[in-house]
């Protein structure tokens, strides 16, 4: 158990009316009531001390309520940058002290919860500077005509466009694209199981992956987790794939860079794209990596909601 210790207001604590543990208020956020509070759950018996721990849980619970995440400056369809939203949390320090101020008082009322900006890692400039030079890009292949299989590419390939990899960084496929489930859009489509083609949600995804990681490994990232699958696949070269599974093999890689690395990819019309992009100032060092069929390939243009992008 955790006592709350704040220079000078431990002492106050300690000998205020012991009615204060009796009390309770509402905690409210723009007019809504988002807990309802009795302060002697909050307090030692017998004392106006605070129990911290359970005032952290208290704070997780209207964070639940009031939290807001930052969205990221992104590339749109049409190519223009979409500036970045701040968002907004609640101020433990603030929300701490008015809550002792509170027991001190021991009155009944409202509390209102005090919030917090929380900025977005990547903002427009940023962004702007890290969209012009492009050191490495990939392509594969698929058939469109296999619309489960189509559909899990592009979900997959939305989730990690326009994903920023810092200097230092690793990027993880599975944690940037999360558990693959129909929840989330992911439909049945074949997948291969030691060795044996089955059937599963979100089959295809491994193209993503491992079109990815042929563009990064053209980009000079460094490749931390890369894993082959079990039997040969039809849209890469023999040994240039990277099998993931949720709970299972991940494709991970670092930014050793000393620049932002930004992430874009696409399918449309049986094609699947990645480039990676960074600041004008990186100095990179690419790798010789062949294409689908050994040759290199060349700058590729993606239709994405009816514009053309250059990827």
């Amino acid at each position: 158990m955790r006592w709350i210790w704040y220079p000078g207001l431990l002492l106050v604590l300690l000998f205020a009316p012991q009615a204060a543990a009796a009390t309770g208020w509402t905690i409210t956020h723009e007019q809504t009531i988002v807990a309802e509070v009795q302060a002697a759950d909050y307090t030692l018996a017998g004392t106006s001390l605070i129990d911290l721990g359970a005032l952290e849980t208290l704070m997780d619970r209207i964070d639940e309520h009031v939290a807001r995440a930052p969205v990221n400056a992104r590339i749109g369809s049409s190519g223009a940058i979409e500036a970045e939203r701040t968002g907004v949390r609640l101020d433990r320090r603030a929300f701490t002290a008015a809550f002792a101020a509170h027991v001190l008082s021991g009155g009944p009322g409202r509390l209102q919860a005090p919030l917090m900006r929380v900025h977005a890692r990547v903002d427009r400039e940023l962004l702007a500077q890290i969209k012009e030079q492009a050191i490495g890009r990939y392509a594969t292949y698929f058939n469109a005509a296999n619309r489960n299989r189509s559909h899990n590419i592009a979900l997959a390939a939305q989730a990690i466009n326009n994903t920023v990899v810092f200097p230092g960084e690793q990027f993880s496929f599975n944690a940037v694209v999360g558990e693959r489930t129909l929840q989330k859009g992911y439909l049945r489509a074949p997948v291969i199981v030691r060795g044996e083609l089955a059937e599963d949600v979100g089959g295809g995804i491994c193209q993503v992956s491992s079109t990815l990681y042929n563009a990064a490994d053209r980009a000079g990232m460094e490749i931390v987790n890369r894993y082959s699958h079990s039997r040969r696949v039809p849209y890469v070269r023999p040994g240039r794939d990277a099998t993931v599974s949720w709970g299972g093999p991940d494709f991970v890689f670092r930014n050793a860079y000393n620049q932002p690395v930004l992430i874009r990819a696409a399918a449309y019309g049986g094609s699947m794209y990645v480039s990676l992009y960074s600041s004008e100032l990186i100095e990179f060092h690419p790798r010789e990596v062949p294409g689908v069929s050994g040759e290199a390939q060349p700058e590729a243009l993606a239709m994405v909601a009816g514009a053309y992008v250059s990827f």
